[in-house]
């Protein structure tokens, strides 16, 4: 066959292989090498930038821990074994959450893992003045070391069908807990659940002094939910502005105090900030 007859398909194909200076007996060496061929073939149209990016975040996971994703300790939403039902459902609706860690007197101690699904059938069945018997719906906890690979999680994850797993030290205490939407988010970005498109906000209320705050929450719209008197001239989102105030890009769990606002970074990747949990730490005299 001539050079003039040969397939589209494979001229198409060499010459993609000539743009990348690449040849059929040249495959990547290492890592560095194929993340380059990647952007390379983004750089002709052979990828579009989801897909590098959701690539890239493949080749990552196995190189990040858990302690680099969870939630840490003093982030958990927990329940009490001992609390009313009151109480209980109260926890579950400001937080939005469907899985919950169900502790004794500490934290260390996690008897099992409730789901929003379970209580609400039990509470519709119960006394709401009475106490709960957890135990009865309880589902096991699955605990997993700090030091896990991500890659791996997942794969523990995919085959045991849990969605969540609490993360313990090297001394067997809990240190916090992940997600499989952890997990995920390191491949694909952000994702908002049902709850976050619900609240459809920059600032959700956990409670008096507790909120969540999104990365790019407009300088303005925080000062006037706030009565904050932040400057809008140098950072128009508040994630600018508290970034500033780090000095570095911040893991998740990192905080820092500007003014009377305590930011903890509640997700992120290694590019931006996406979420903050913010604790007003002195209110004003309004």
């Amino acid at each position: 066959m001539s050079q003039d007859s040969e397939p589209p398909s494979s001229r198409s194909n060499a010459g993609w292989l000539r743009q990348l200076g690449m040849s059929l007996a040249g495959p990547p060496r290492d890592r560095e090498e194929l993340v380059e061929m990647l952007q390379e073939a983004r750089q002709v149209e052979l990828l579009d930038n989801d897909a590098l990016w959701m690539m890239q975040g493949v080749l990552n996971v196995s190189q990040i821990q858990v302690r680099d994703i969870m939630i840490p300790r003093a982030q958990m939403v927990v329940l009490d074994r001992d609390e009313t039902m009151d109480d209980i459902l109260a926890t579950v609706i400001d937080s939005g959450h469907s899985r919950f860690p169900v502790v004794t007197e500490s934290r260390d101690e996690v008897l099992g893992i409730l789901l929003a699904k379970d209580l609400l059938r039990l509470a519709l069945s119960s006394d709401r003045a009475g106490r709960l018997e957890l135990a009865e719906i309880l589902r096991p906890a699955v605990f997993v070391p700090e030091s896990k690979r991500v890659n791996v999680l997942l794969k523990e994850f995919r085959a045991s069908r849990n969605h969540m797993a609490v993360v313990v030290d090297e001394y067997g205490g809990v240190g916090g807990l992940v997600t499989i939407e952890d997990a995920l988010e390191q491949i694909v970005g952000d994702i908002d659940d049902e709850y976050d498109q619900a609240e459809g906000a920059f600032i959700m209320r956990q409670d008096a002094n507790r909120f969540l705050v999104r990365s790019l929450t407009p300088v303005s719209e925080f000062n006037r939910y706030f009565s904050a008197q932040f400057s809008d001239e140098e950072f128009d989102t508040i994630g600018g502005l508290v970034m500033h105030e780090f000095g570095h890009m911040p893991k998740r769990g990192e905080s820092v105090q500007v003014d009377r606002f305590k930011f903890t970074v509640q997700r992120a990747d290694n590019r931006r900030i996406h979420l903050f949990q913010m604790m007003i730490v002195a209110d004003d005299e309004d």
